[in-house]
């Protein structure tokens, strides 16, 4: 097929007049039925790499195995709106219909079809895709076949019998992070023949490095000044235990911000819905453990964020990758403590094989060197999966010059705040700077913008639907720009395809029209009751801690460690009926022996029944006593 034939399948289904690097190469591989081994960084675009030669390919199915139901999901959904026939094969599926996929698959109906690993390993399903018309399988995420690689599974270890199973289907391995020593392992699982190899660069020009040392006095306040910084920006912020998660929503909450939780301890509902207020602009600010982020693929996040050392270098760039890939800039911060390195160390030890902890180790020790080093944070990473840069400075990480206005502004403030040893209250705002200016990209027409973006979460709530598979950002922002006033110009606008604007065309320019006549974005919603405020409301009608924790949806510890500080700066009085008989007294004796500067010492002192929680509440008692004498 030739290059005029390829361009006109991507400007007619993606409504994109020209490919990024290396995309077109990998296309021809597959398209002439060729095993293949890409790498490519996180937002270079690598889905398009097996959708598109499946598209072209009429009357066979691309098989996408990947390990993520929510990416499988999104991207049949876009698929469907830009009329490519594609199906998901997993447990979110119905019995009935998952018959009805199989069967229609049989017919060759589907252009992609995605399964789970654990799916494809099952005899029947090996039976029934032999009767499946398979034009070539597409391993995503292929860096988990390898017991080098940071994310290591062991289901996906089963893929290996693919080439026994299906002999002359081609076999394209995916992956955004893979070591060469992880490259050559995934070759040699899959038993790819001749494979046609693509490494992209492992440099993101558009993502600017931060990484500085906090603690946790100033780190709080670090967090709130960079958030409002990008004030109407999609953020991501990285925590890295459950109970910080909870405790950095409630605390922005505190301080003016909405933000959003997600943990592997939340209900499935709940962390569905947590995420589909993200995707859709709702809630601005994501804060999660690292169980947030896989298969997520929003474009416009201008900054993400992580409140602590990741465990690899490979697990920061995929995480850190998650920002900027609609290819603006974007700003990635890590705000390391030296306390850190206990909790890495803490989950090394949890690990039983030998090997693997060996592995770990050496992992620890590359991101110490990444995070302490005076070294250009670009060519650290880059060396780190092989690649030699030919440049020294990358003019984009604090080691080069480049460091936030927010983050200035913060060190300035610092210094003032060394004389004063003591930790920030919840309360406490963070002090205003002012505002340096998001990175989001200008557009002149701000309120036009924010109505669209509404106009957008309303019909993507409506179809069920991320809304970025309505409308990326960057399309959003070219048609504040161009004002589009028909059909034919719209379908000029960067990612509308034929059926994109069939779908949403008419739809858009109805909301241009209005907007044209006096229509505007709907006003902001009262502030909803602070995490404090709903704390204190609860305590007063007699709830236990355990029963606040269900209500607001949190870990029992997180209640204690608010009702903790609350007694702290004054807002609450210490009542002695949260305590069983003797235990205050108990506590006290400790803290008279041990002092009240760590915890630890204290819980090993005293009776195992006696908790952390109980702890921090007669602490925070005797500090407030102090305090007010």
């Amino acid at each position: 097929m030739n290059e005029r034939e390829i361009l006109a399948i991507l400007q007619r289904y993606w409504g994109y007049g020209a490919f990024r690097p290396l995309q077109e190469k990998i296309v021809r591989s597959l398209l002439s039925g060729r095993d293949a081994c890409v790498v490519m960084p996180t937002g270079g675009g690598k889905s398009l790499c097996y959708q598109l030669p499946a598209a072209m390919t009429p009357g066979k199915t691309a098989i996408v195995i990947s390990p993520l139901i929510a990416l499988m999901q999104d991207q049949a959904a876009q698929l469907d709106q830009m009329g490519i026939p594609a199906a998901v094969l997993n447990s979110s599926v119905s019995g009935s219909e998952q018959s009805k996929i199989q069967h229609r698959a049989e017919s060759g109906e589907y252009r992609l079809l995605y399964l789970s690993p654990e799916r494809i390993a099952l005899l029947q399903t090996v039976a029934w895709l032999k009767r499946v018309p398979i034009s070539f399988f597409a391993i995503d995420e292929a860096h988990c076949i390898s017991e080098w690689g940071h994310e290591f599974r062991p289901e996906y270890r089963q893929l290996n019998s693919l080439r026994k199973n299906f002999p002359d289907r081609p076999i394209a391995a995916f992956t955004a992070s893979a070591t060469k020593q992880v490259r050559h392992d995934i070759i040699q699982q899959l038993k790819l023949r001749d494979a046609d190899k693509y490494i992209m660069s492992f440099h993101r020009a558009n993502l600017r490095y931060v990484v500085k040392e906090s603690d946790s006095q100033n780190q709080p306040g670090q967090l709130v000044n960079a958030l409002r910084n990008y004030k109407g920006s999609s953020v991501i912020v990285y925590a890295p235990t459950i109970a910080k998660v909870e405790e950095t929503v409630d605390f922005l909450g505190e301080n003016g911000i909405t933000a959003i939780g997600y943990h592997g301890k939340m209900d499935a509902d709940e962390r569905r819905s947590n995420q589909e207020r993200w995707m859709s602009d709702e809630v601005r600010v994501m804060v999660g453990t690292i169980a947030f982020g896989l298969g997520i693929n929003k474009p416009s996040v201008r900054a993400v964020i992580h409140l602590s050392r990741p465990k690899s270098i490979e697990q920061y760039y995929q995480e850190a990758g998650r920002a900027g890939r609609d290819g603006e800039a974007a700003d990635c911060v890590l705000l390391w403590q030296k306390r850190d390195v206990g909790l890495l160390t803490h989950f090394i030890s949890q690990l039983s094989d030998p090997q693997e902890k060996q592995r770990a180790w050496g992992r620890y020790h590359t991101i110490r060197n990444f995070v302490e080093s005076a070294g250009c944070r670009h060519r650290q990473v880059c060396e780190h999966f092989g690649e030699i840069p030919k440049w020294e400075t990358c003019k984009a990480c604090d080691v080069c010059g480049y460091l936030p206005a927010w983050l200035m502004a913060a060190r300035k403030l610092e210094k003032k705040r060394k004389k004063k040893a003591r930790p920030m209250r919840l309360r406490e705002q963070a002090p205003e700077f002012p505002h340096f200016g998001s990175a989001e990209p200008a557009e002149e027409n701000s309120e036009l913008r924010e109505y669209l973006r509404e106009w957008r979460r309303g019909r993507a709530k409506e179809d069920g639907i991320p809304a970025y598979v309505v409308m990326h950002d960057t399309s959003l922002a070219e048609i504040c720009a161009v004002l589009p006033k028909n059909l034919i110009e719209l379908r000029r606008i960067t990612g509308f395809g034929e059926k994109k604007t069939e779908l949403y065309g008419a739809g858009i320019l109805a909301a241009l029209e209005k907007f044209r006549t006096g229509a505007r974005a709907s006003e902001q919603k009262e502030p909803e009751e602070s995490p404090t405020e709903a704390t204190l409301r609860l305590l007063r009608k007699g709830h236990t801690f355990e029963q606040i924790a269900e209500i607001r949806g949190r870990l029992v510890t997180s209640v204690y460690s608010l009702v903790a500080k609350m007694m702290e700066r004054g807002d609450l009085e210490f009542d002695s009926q949260w305590l069983q008989a003797g235990r205050q007294q108990q506590i006290e004796e400790a803290c008279k022996q041990l002092g009240m500067g760590r915890l630890n010492p204290l819980k090993e002192a005293l009776p195992p029944e006696i908790s952390y929680g109980e702890i921090q509440l007669v602490v925070a008692f005797l500090r407030s006593q102090q305090t007010a004498r």
